[in-house]
């Protein structure tokens, strides 16, 4: 039914999450960051942000064309709405869920990612940059800790499309530089959600994708993930 558009990165590991806990059918595309797949034509008629990952639904609720999704946040919320699952109809709840998501799309995961690229990827290492990235991961992770306290899931007593959009991205806690015995509701959260099987099927698929996965990058992948300018 689905084809999705991967490559084993933290936005890319929220939509195989969503997919192996409902249980649907899809065919993985991988895009391949490091060689400049995600500037093709065809991906970007795709994904004209040349971003990954992005989704076609071969089969969508209207019967015509395949539909197209591209934004990790926004395919969460077609599958959440097209499956039934993982997103609270009750609209209070519905709304909590929605406010967690577009908190991690807008902050959890920009800032989360400016420090993996200041304390890993940047070629010079520059002092302000690295404390001010995780300063702000540590200010997150605490916001993250206060909000589940007393629940076991962000958006209360379910697990929902809140928790997959933020998991991805704490995994990488250590190259954070945080320690989750510093957040241990974040910590007990993250375990929760680790020992699902689910979550082992879809990271299972990263070194299947990607061999390399974990391996320093080259000149050539650092041009073509960090090098690109307005085309």
């Amino acid at each position: 039914m689905f084809d999705l558009y991967y490559w084993p990165t933290p936005n890319g590991h929220k939509i195989t999450l969503f997919l192996e806990e409902a249980g649907l059918d899809y065919t993985i595309k991988p895009v391949d960051i490091g060689k400049g797949d995600q500037f093709t034509a065809d991906y970007l008629a795709i994904s004209p942000n040349n971003k990954m990952p992005a989704l076609v639904d071969h089969a969508p609720a209207d019967g015509g064309a395949p539909q197209t999704v591209f934004e990790s946040g926004a395919i969460l919320l077609y599958l959440a709405e097209k499956t039934g699952h993982f997103l609270p109809t009750e609209p209070r709840a519905r709304v909590e869920a929605l406010e967690w998501l577009f908190w991690q799309v807008a902050g959890l995961g920009p800032m989360l990612g400016q420090n993996h690229h200041f304390n890993q990827y940047a070629p010079e290492k520059i002092p302000y940059a690295q404390d001010r990235y995780t300063n702000e991961t540590r200010r997150l992770y605490g916001v993250l800790d206060k909000r589940l306290d007393g629940r076991d899931f962000i958006a209360g007593g379910a697990y929902s499309i809140a928790d997959m959009a933020a998991y991805p991205w704490i995994v990488p806690h250590a190259k954070q530089k945080m320690d989750l015995a510093d957040f241990p509701n974040v910590q007990r959260w993250f375990d929760a959600i680790t020992a699902r099987p689910a979550t082992a099927k879809a990271y299972a698929l990263g070194p299947q994708v990607n061999p390399d996965l974990g391996q320093p990058l080259t000149e050539e992948q650092r041009r073509h993930m960090f090098g690109q300018p307005a085309r």
